[in-house]
């Protein structure tokens, strides 16, 4: 049974726009993006590829949307180094440097309990 590994809480403009979820499974992974309740009055989009709608929006792997915006040669090499991830690890890079993206939106990372 897939458990909630990691989580974020995705801004559009600096306003809360929903969460993106990474669930583990063993070793498999899977994402979910879901709108925040208030976020779907406002009718605007994070991207074409998620109309808001009051829905999961389920994935196998990180979506494009979040992966372009990640950093990309030396400076996604240093921003691994910094966080100590793997460069591979492109969710946790996410999380790590999703405050500072440039940009409309913004990722902050989010504790999970247990």
């Amino acid at each position: 049974m897939a458990k909630l590994n990691r989580k974020g809480l995705v801004y559009a403009n600096s306003v809360l726009a929903g969460e993106i979820l990474e669930y583990r499974d063993g070793l498999i992974e899977t994402y979910e993006f879901v709108y925040n309740d208030e976020y779907v009055k406002s009718g605007v989009p994070i991207g074409h590829r998620f109309p808001v709608e009051q829905l999961k929006y389920e994935f196998d792997v990180l979506p494009p949307f979040f992966t372009n915006l990640l950093s990309e040669g030396w400076v996604k090499f240093h921003q691994s180094a910094k966080a100590r991830l793997d460069k591979a690890d492109e969710f946790g890079l996410l999380l790590a440097n999703g405050a500072e993206i440039i940009g409309a939106i913004s990722i902050i990372k989010v504790e999970v309990n247990d």
